[in-house]
């Protein structure tokens, strides 16, 4: 009897379950139920706290161990984002430029229920270790710096043949711990901060005042209290933020956004120096999981957890970046930075010319289900797996070794870890992108657009210098009948205006 109930009340205990939440079996690569909510993160979310324990009381009392490594999931056939397709471009054919398209993202719960609990699958590379020498070895063919080392191309050879267990360049390279002696430097305070971070970390730089710091919106207060937001400035531009009414001088906050300033800068170059938090936030924050990457003059508008769900869980990748609005070659992507004055020709051209060496075409359908090769680098998603950070380590040291055009050395980066592993970049179209994070203009580009926008001053007519003219003239014509003399070419049409103007001006005394 005892054997009876007892089985009797494990069938009833697995009946209960998916009745109450579905069938969650996403980390085994199964179909899950999501509740058919309509509410989103602009709704009132103060139950979320108790809905999420309550999960997972249900989920420690009742599922079984998690697997090593979340599989992904899909959602049931019947759910509204399986219908969802993107509507028509616009009929108006004038309107050709980049705009924002809709995105099918879960309601803000639904999205937090799904944060995988186990990390995502490596392909071949297992441990990743990183570099540090001292003293610093400076022999190489060409490139590097002192912040990035200067690996050797036998060396960079040796960096894509992927192993279990590797180490290579990546940053950071004068000292055992970022941020501490290496170039880069964050004070001992911001640096525990940032080691506290073991979720999701959300990042963007402004160095050299290039662009003002705004808040992200339409966060969750869960993601306000889980998520960490984390501005990297340099000295000039805190010296501008100081100024700033948003900032808050006890907290070192802008809103959302924790203010760090880094001194001992690598670069003289602010883009450049950019790059060292766009793709090594993961050596920033060695215990976070997930960062988001967006470029300082990005307004992030949607909460995390649902860009998260919508173009990495969902999709079961590890890394995921938008494709060029315009652009899907890299030869046509060069010109274009030669044509706009990015980088020095001479330098884009040497790079391009090295790739093409080891084997660069340009883009064509041969390359699908590669849709691009050239990326619209301003936002990244990843997962701090070891196959996604020794991409962005690679990625770095082609930043570092030759332009700091990033566009220009993705595909090479992509494409040769690719061709030995299972691994690859997901890119979601760039309008997907310009759904969830609102583009400014840089602080340069918005003083002349103010300039533009002030209006003239508009002048009174010259005053009539002469007393003799009549108060009032019966007949017109016997002032304006003077015929002047032929003038040739611009002479004439200043003339006719001057003839015109002083006829009005004429007319209107009189009267």
């Amino acid at each position: 009897m005892r054997v009876g109930f007892g089985l009797g009340f494990l069938v009833l205990g697995n009946c209960i379950y998916p009745l109450c939440f579905g069938c969650n079996q996403g980390e085994d690569g199964q179909t899950v139920e999501v509740p058919h909510s309509v509410s989103t993160n602009k709704e009132q979310i103060s139950n979320i706290h108790n809905n999420l324990s309550y999960v997972g009381k249900a989920a420690k009392a009742y599922r079984p161990r998690p697997p090593p490594y979340f599989r992904g999931y899909t959602l049931p056939p019947d759910h509204p984002c399986n219908r969802f397709t993107l509507p028509p471009p616009p009929a108006d054919k004038k309107r050709t430029g980049p705009r924002p398209c809709p995105v099918c993202y879960l309601p803000l719960e639904e999205a937090i229920a799904l944060m995988p609990s186990s990390p995502s699958f490596s392909p071949v590379l297992k441990n990743l270790t990183y570099i540090h020498e001292k003293p610093l070895n400076r022999k190489t063919e060409f490139g590097g710096s002192d912040f990035g080392g200067y690996p050797t191309l036998k060396q960079r050879r040796r960096s894509f043949n992927i192993k279990g267990t590797m180490s290579v360049h990546c940053g950071f390279v004068k000292g055992p711990e970022p941020g501490r002696g290496t170039g880069f430097d964050i004070s001992e305070k911001d640096l525990l901060e940032m080691k506290r971070c073991r979720g999701i970390v959300v990042a963007s730089t402004v160095f050299d005042a290039f662009d003002d710091v705004k808040s992200p919106s339409n966060i969750s207060k869960y993601s306000e209290q889980t998520v960490c937001f984390f501005m990297f400035i340099d000295e000039k531009t805190e010296s501008s933020l100081k100024r700033d009414k948003s900032f808050n001088r006890t907290t070192k906050k802008v809103g959302l956004w924790r203010v760090v300033v880094v001194h001992n800068l690598p670069y003289t170059d602010g883009r450049r120096n950019g790059k060292v938090p766009k793709l090594l936030v993961h050596r920033l924050f060695p215990n976070s999981r997930y960062s988001l990457w967006m470029d300082g003059k990005l307004d992030l508008v949607v909460d995390p957890h649902q860009i998260l769900e919508r173009f990495l869980w969902r999709e079961n990748v590890t890394f995921a970046i938008s494709r060029h609005y315009k652009r899907f070659d890299v030869f046509v992507e060069a010109e274009a930075n030669k044509a706009a004055g990015k980088y020095a020709n001479a330098s884009i051209d040497f790079q391009v010319d090295f790739y093409k060496k080891e084997g660069l075409t340009p883009y064509s359908t041969a390359k699908l289900p590669i849709t691009s090769d050239v990326p619209e680098g301003c936002v990244i998603l990843r997962e701090h797996v070891p196959i996604s950070n020794l991409f962005t380590c690679l990625w770095f040291n082609e930043v570092d070794r030759f332009t700091s055009r990033d566009q220009i050395s993705f595909s090479t980066v992509r494409d040769k870890i690719a061709a030995r592993t299972k691994w690859n970049v997901s890119m979601f179209l760039d309008c997907q992108r310009r759904n969830f994070v609102v583009q400014r203009y840089h602080l340069a580009d918005q003083e002349k657009l103010k300039k533009k926008r002030t209006p003239m001053a508009i002048l009174p007519p010259p005053a009539l210098v002469s007393s003799e003219l009549p108060r009032k003239l019966t007949n017109l014509s016997q002032v304006v009948s003077i015929t002047p003399p032929k003038r040739q070419g611009r002479d004439i049409q200043l003339s006719a205006r001057s003839q015109s103007l002083n006829v009005t001006a004429l007319h209107t005394k009189t009267l």
